[in-house]
């Protein structure tokens, strides 16, 4: 018998983010929030599961010449949403939008250094 999947039916399972760097993308995400890689060759990198080693990966980051603007607006949820934007900046990230509330809580918006926009989100 095989072993059941981790993935779940119509669930978000892979966000793949272009990047113009994939140095300083990684650099950034590892700064701003933690994340490590799995390297795939130059022009690719894996994002671990924050789940440890033994998680699949979430998602990667692409090397391309050109971000495409808009797509996905891709949500990052935070347990304290005033330290992200700190350490957003600290990485290098800009803040384009926010902080401002929302009916479930407080979000912003920001850029990495590549162009991509995401969100981080936190509960009241």
């Amino acid at each position: 018998m095989s072993e059941p999947s981790p993935h779940r039916h119509h669930a978000l399972d892979y966000v793949e983010l272009t990047v113009t760097d994939l140095d300083q993308a990684k650099r950034f995400y590892a700064e701003a929030f933690g994340w490590q890689f799995n390297d795939y060759g130059p022009g690719y990198a894996g994002i671990r599961s924050p789940h440890g080693d033994s998680g699949a990966e979430v998602g990667g980051l692409r090397l391309d010449q050109d971000v495409r603007p808009g797509g996905p607006l891709v949500l990052l949820y935070s347990a304290d949403l005033d330290r992200s934007v700190q350490a957003v900046t600290d990485a290098g990230g800009q803040v384009v939008n926010g902080p401002y509330e929302f009916p479930g809580g407080r979000r912003f918006h920001f850029t990495d250094p590549s162009g991509n926009e995401l969100g981080v989100w936190a509960e009241r």
